[in-house]
């Protein structure tokens, strides 16, 4: 390799560095242990409180003397014994740095689990303006650009603590490229974590919290760099002045389709809410086949309050749903979100959600929710409340994290001007995003919602490859969201 690459790594056993070591001639190479302490030649070990931290990257990208880095470190849940790159895999990597004036180049790769010795392909997606999360999958390695990232370090706080290296990415974005190469260019060995936790939730634990805090202030303040930063407030509504006619003042909406194990506790914890209002619940039954239909037909026969729908058209998903359901003459002034495997919390649920809208003039609040296992017994992390999400800062911060919670609930008339996505992943996450540009959000931080897992979910032992579409969809609403507040800071800065 005529390269000369300085390769850094992040809390990596002895023999994983062994074998970097081997993979590259003595003088071609110098390793910088973050984290660590490795003894040896041609080592520089950074110790600080945390290799994640502003200081320990500022301290790193001085260390480098390479145009090249090649960036190695663990996921959370796995750990490497052993990196393999492909022949030739780092000059493909490095060549595409170099001719897209990228500034990291990362590519996908094989796992091989040490206990089964089983490999897995691990494919990775195209970053865009809208990657902007901080749990961004770049797989084990990347390449960045030296001289870039010693530049960029310059500019960078040095308080950080947790998002040193996520501070870093955003803006190594904001002046060029990342590129993504859709090539198995190396395979890593690994041991998997023992973990209780889904991924997806991990996010939100309790003891995260300063390290949340850190990212919501480094996305936020890469979003005012790039011109897409939304100022506190939104307009609100006069609820009391409002002069349109509904035929009831909220409607719970639950789209349905084969789920008869669930169906029936979920629309019975809809119809049992008390209420000093008049209300019905609006099930969408989305041409279920396996005894969904008939559930719900028996339900309608005795209680006057479910809206038992079935669309002509057979292309809908969750989002066509709601929007056949909104635009509905039996929509009320508020809609209000309940899955169809799942229960609210207690009866006064829809009473609260409701009471929230008159209070604060929003047009659209989200409450939080009680994880269980389909027997209603918890399970970590527990309740579920995210509290990332701030009268102060919510609407930008929502661009950093994945959802918003639950239930949802609008303004109709707000909401019939929207057009949901017809997708069954996302389309709360773009109603949210879209709302909070423009209009207040409310929530709701004490649990009124049980969100049950099982088996039957939509979002049960995703395969690698839907989750990258789930993510994938995600980014590019992330992408025209940010575009659109770019816009309309453009526009009000005229």
């Amino acid at each position: 390799m005529e390269q000369m690459v300085s390769i850094v790594f992040q809390s990596l056993s002895e023999l994983v560095i062994e074998n970097l070591k081997n993979d590259f001639p003595d003088g071609a190479v110098e390793f910088i242990s973050l984290g660590t302490e490795v003894k040896g030649n041609n080592v520089i070990n950074i110790i600080d409180d945390n290799p994640y931290s502003s200081r320990a990257i500022k301290r790193t990208a001085e260390a480098i003397s390479n145009k090249i880095v090649l960036w190695v470190s663990e996921y959370e849940n796995k750990k490497i014994k052993r990196i393999n790159f492909n022949d030739e895999a780092l000059e493909k990597l490095i060549s595409n740095l170099g001719n897209q004036n990228a500034g990291i180049a990362y590519s996908n790769f094989v796992e091989i689990d040490c206990a089964t010795h089983k490999k897995s392909k691990h494919p990775l997606i195209p970053y865009q303006l809208g990657s902007i999360r901080d749990d961004f999958d770049f797989g084990f390695a990347m390449i960045l650009n030296g001289e870039l990232m010693k530049s960029i370090a310059l500019e960078m706080k040095d308080n950080y603590l947790y998002s040193g290296f996520y501070d870093l990415r955003l803006r190594i974005s904001e002046v060029s490229n990342l590129i993504h190469i859709d090539e198995y260019l190396y395979s890593a060995d690994i041991e998997f974590k023992e973990d209780n936790m889904e991924e997806h939730f991990k996010y939100v634990v309790s003891n995260r919290r300063a390290m949340q805090l850190e990212y919501e202030e480094v996305a936020t303040e890469h979003l005012k760099r790039i011109g897409a930063y939304i100022a506190p407030g939104g307009k609100i509504f006069d609820f009391k002045k409002s002069e349109e006619n509904f035929p009831v003042e909220a409607s719970v909406i639950i789209p349905v389709k084969n789920r008869v194990k669930t169906i029936e506790a979920a629309v019975n914890s809809a119809l049992n809410q008390k209420t000093d209002f008049e209300f019905n619940v609006i099930v969408v039954d989305n041409h279920s086949d396996d005894g969904t239909t008939d559930v719900l037909k028996q339900i309608a026969a005795t209680n006057q309050k479910l809206i038992h729908l079935i669309p002509e058209e057979k292309n809908l998903q969750i989002g066509g749903c709601w929007n056949y359901a909104v635009r509905s003459n039996f929509c009320g002034r508020f809609a209000v979100q309940l899955d169809s495997d799942d229960l609210y919390y207690d009866e006064n649920t829809l009473t609260k959600i409701i009471n929230k809208f008159y209070e604060d003039g929003s047009s659209m609040v989200i409450g939080s929710y009680k994880l269980t296992d389909f027997n209603l017994n918890e399970i970590p992390p527990g309740i579920v409340d995210h509290r990332e999400w701030t009268d102060r800062n919510g609407a930008n911060n929502a661009l950093r994290i994945n959802g918003l919670g639950a239930p949802r609930a609008f303004y109709t008339s707000l909401l019939r001007k929207i057009e949901i996505p017809n997708v069954s992943y996302g389309e709360d996450y773009y109603l949210g995003i879209t709302i909070s540009r423009t209009y207040r959000i409310s929530r709701i931080y004490e649990p009124i919602y049980i969100c049950r897992r099982w088996a039957g979910n939509s979002d049960a032992a995703l395969s690698q490859e839907k989750i990258n579409n789930n993510n994938y969809y995600k980014d590019s609403l992330r992408t025209k969201e940010i575009i659109e507040r770019q816009k309309l800071n453009k526009y009000a800065g005229e």
